[in-house]
């Protein structure tokens, strides 16, 4: 991973992934959407543009980004899907697979994810499975998929019985991060956007823990200095996991801290209900409490980290009526699990983050100390 000087233009940088034939940059600035020049790599005068968004994006950026793509692609085309958690699913994947059939697209075809998580992660595995590969672009609409999902690869779709468990590691061209589109992000998205950014710094980097600290307020109104160094910082910290450790058969799992309990909470409560953000951010009060019992962290460091969490705007307690029966059913089908054994990224010291299974008591006592009847 690098971050090179040189700007693509004045209010862009370059953050790399180093994966040899597979890398590709990811351009974090302002106006980076209109600008012809950010699509160049793609154009591609004889190919289709496959533009995937949802139905509020879609009002939003999709005309904006057909017109600057339709000078370097022979057709341009926009496929709007639902919006919301509870539309990543097969049949909805497969309304993808409609349009690509439908539009005679070939292996020339290039996807742009114009989105955020569910859209970029959907459109991802589309483009992994049609024709058994065609190239993608993620081009991210929220703070959560700049800093996280639209980096590295990953791309799945949900199932009842878990988040994510049907997908496939599948690198995008390039990511372009816009932060201009932040401007019209919810509140609540923003808030769901920064547990990601807390995440980075509570589980692997404890000085960019510090400055988020001090400077939680002014991302929270989406001051445009603070969130080019977060952006920034939290694309660098993936790309170096990812350029290590790309199908995460190791180092690559601590970047799912505070996901096991989130994603329970996510898949208990029904998808949609709780944003991923709001429960990765429950989720990590969760796991350095957690660590906390187990004596790996002090219980400062995870009050620190709660304390953190909320000024972000986020739920620091579960919901009241998912039982610890249901978090541990729903916790033994995570990615992470082995032989039934439900395995938690932990920390074992001030933002240095572990992946271990924890004894079934203890974490039951977690759950009933951190719900909102508690």
């Amino acid at each position: 991973m690098q971050t090179t000087p040189e700007l693509l233009q004045p209010t862009a940088t370059r953050v790399q992934i180093a994966l040899g034939d597979r890398s590709y940059p990811i351009l974090i600035g302002g106006d980076l959407l209109r600008d012809a020049q950010t699509w160049a790599p793609q154009a591609d005068r004889k190919a289709l543009a496959l533009i995937v968004t949802n139905t509020t994006v879609d009002t939003l950026y999709a005309a904006l980004l057909a017109a600057v793509l339709a000078p370097h692609f022979a057709r341009v085309c926009t496929l709007a899907l639902p919006d919301g958690e509870v539309y990543k699913d097969l049949a909805h994947l497969n309304l993808i697979f409609d349009e690509l059939l439908g539009q005679e697209a070939d292996r020339r075809t290039v996807l742009f994810a114009l989105g955020g998580g569910v859209v970029g992660d959907m459109t991802g595995f589309a483009a992994a499975c049609y024709m058994r590969g065609v190239p993608f672009v993620q081009v991210p609409t929220t703070l959560l998929a700049q800093v996280d999902s639209s980096v590295g690869g990953k791309t799945a779709v949900n199932h009842p019985l878990g988040k994510n468990m049907i997908g496939a590691f599948y690198q995008p061209q390039q990511v372009v991060c816009d932060l201009d589109v932040l401007d019209t992000l919810p509140d609540r998205e923003m808030s769901a956007g920064l547990a990601e950014v807390i995440k980075y710094g509570a589980s692997i980097d404890v000085e960019f823990l510090g400055w988020l600290e001090r400077h939680i307020d002014a991302l929270r109104v989406r001051d445009r200095d603070a969130l080019t160094h977060a952006v920034r910082r939290c694309c660098e910290i993936k790309a170096s996991i990812v350029g290590a450790d790309e199908k995460e058969a190791g180092l690559r799992a601590i970047l799912n801290f505070g996901h096991t309990f989130g994603h329970a909470i996510e898949a208990g409560m029904g998808y949609g209900a709780w944003l991923h953000g709001e429960g990765v951010g429950c989720g990590m009060v969760m796991a350095a409490d957690l660590s906390a019992r187990l004596g790996l962290v002090s219980t400062a460091f995870a009050r620190r980290i709660e304390a953190l969490v909320a000024r972000a705007g986020l739920p620091v307690r579960g919901p009241a009526n998912l039982s610890p029966a249901r978090y541990l059913e729903l916790m033994r089908v995570d990615k992470k699990a082995q032989g039934g054994d439900i395995r938690f990224v932990l920390l074992d010291g001030e933002s240095h983050a572990v992946v271990r299974a924890a004894p079934e008591d203890v974490v039951v006592g977690v759950i009933t100390a951190l719900t909102a009847a508690a």
